[in-house]
């Protein structure tokens, strides 16, 4: 996107481009600008944490953090920011993501790291989450929020009529 980046979706490999991708999707209907990168807390650490460290300083109000296995990438981010930190716990094998899930979860107090559920469905509540802490403080951004919940509403309750006409006949 061309305008400054807001949020900031960092991932620990391009592999995980996959998860993320629906972020990315929330983003552009929201309108809010993002910036997209890969970095390691353990290939790339020095870059991971100069990255973190200059975020604010550049515009970023939120970081979103994808990895999986040992996923310690939320933690440094969270450790060199005070920035609100999302991580997205990236399923791999053998363990499924729950380990990706524990490393995120249990961060020492003091260092806190928001998760959102493991895969795909994480990456897009990644970026809802994202719009709600930005809609505090952005009326446009707070009602496209609003408008978003409310097709969401609206699509469950046409399901359910669908669903009553079928069961009528």
């Amino acid at each position: 996107m061309s305008e400054k980046a807001q949020v900031a979706v960092i991932m620990g490999s391009k592999s995980d481009f996959d998860t993320v991708k629906g972020a990315l999707g929330v983003f552009d209907d929201f309108q809010i600008p993002y910036t997209v990168r890969v970095m390691s807390a353990h290939r790339t650490p020095d870059a991971a944490a100069e990255f973190a460290e200059k975020a604010e300083a550049e515009g970023i109000k939120v970081i979103i953090c994808a990895a999986g296995m040992a996923a310690h990438l939320g933690g440094v981010i969270a450790a060199k920011t005070t920035l609100p930190v999302i991580g997205i716990p990236i399923p791999s094998e053998p363990f499924k993501g729950v380990d990706a899930l524990l490393a995120m979860v249990q961060m020492p107090p003091g260092i806190p790291v928001g998760v959102v559920t493991a895969g795909k469905a994480g990456g897009k509540n990644s970026a809802l989450y994202a719009a709600s802490i930005l809609a505090l403080s952005d009326a446009k951004i707070a009602a496209k929020l609003k408008e978003f919940r409310a097709a969401q509403t609206a699509m469950v309750e046409a399901a359910d009529a669908e669903l009553q006409i079928e069961l009528q006949k």
